[in-house]
């Protein structure tokens, strides 16, 4: 039995959610949003932490961690996205009232679109939502990821450059990442949307422009998911552009921050 490369050990304050994880305090005074990441399947919160560590200091930043990875490697993978949406929902309890801002990669632009949804229907809207590496969730297709053996599983992976090679390259890393990968991918390709109101929280796109899953006019299909606010940036890359451009996603993030923050202040009730 091998040992698996070591990975980086994050001090974590508590969020009082297994679902949501906090690594680095926010803003030091004035109010901020609370800016929360979700992350692509077979993800877990580690890799968000260098975005943590940037954005910081204009916002609360907290990323969930969904079953079945890391300290949840006990619990079993949902498997279905209105299943993993209402657990983000129940976590997000103490921070509805507050201004919110969601941001989600490939699965996780999903989930945040699913969790929006949600809070819209119970009053508490989100300042805004980013999504990031999706197409739109109108546009439906079938890809027949999770049926595949584990050996095409991990090659799709290692494809899309998502993860490290040489975890991937590990036997006992590749024997903990599967479940969750598998039960991700199997959430995403069997969720079908639902017709119902269009969003009125403002959106906005993130993608890259050489991504082979998401073709930029697909990306610019959630024009249609929103009555709110909409913009769109393209970035150098494939699916995991984040890795290249995490300092220009950032500065776009922060931007977004802003102009989620301005275009509340607009809507909000006067005396």
């Amino acid at each position: 039995m091998t040992t698996p490369p070591s990975a980086p050990v994050f001090f974590e304050r508590r969020t009082g959610s297994p679902w949501l994880r906090r690594f680095h305090p926010g803003p030091p005074s004035g109010p901020a949003p609370t800016l929360v990441f979700l992350p692509h399947a077979g993800g877990s919160a580690a890799y968000y932490h260098p975005f943590s560590a940037t954005l910081a200091p204009c916002a609360e930043v907290l990323v969930a961690q969904y079953p079945g990875r890391q300290e949840r490697i006990g619990e079993p993978v949902p498997g279905n996205i209105a299943a993993m949406a209402d657990g983000l929902l129940e976590a997000l309890m103490p921070w509805r009232e507050g201004p919110l801002v969601l941001f989600g990669h490939s699965m996780g632009a999903l989930l945040g679109y699913e969790v929006t949804r949600r809070l819209e229907h119970a009053g508490t809207p989100p300042h805004g939502l980013i999504v990031s590496g999706r197409r739109s969730p109108l546009i439906e297709r079938s890809e027949g990821v999770h049926p595949r053996d584990d050996d095409a599983l991990i090659a799709l992976v290692s494809e899309l450059a998502g993860t490290d090679a040489r975890l991937l390259a590990d036997p006992d890393f590749r024997e903990l990442i599967l479940p969750a990968l598998r039960g991700d991918y199997r959430a995403v390709e069997t969720h079908r949307h639902v017709p119902g109101p269009v969003l009125r929280t403002p959106v906005s796109v993130l993608t890259g422009e050489s991504d082979p899953r998401v073709g930029v006019p697909e990306a610019m299909a959630w024009r249609e998911v929103t009555a709110g606010a909409f913009t769109f940036r393209g970035f150098p890359g494939g699916h995991f552009y984040l890795n290249e451009q995490r300092d220009a996603v950032s500065r776009a993030i922060a931007e977004d921050l802003a102009a989620f923050t301005a275009l509340a202040g607009r809507s909000a009730p006067t005396g």
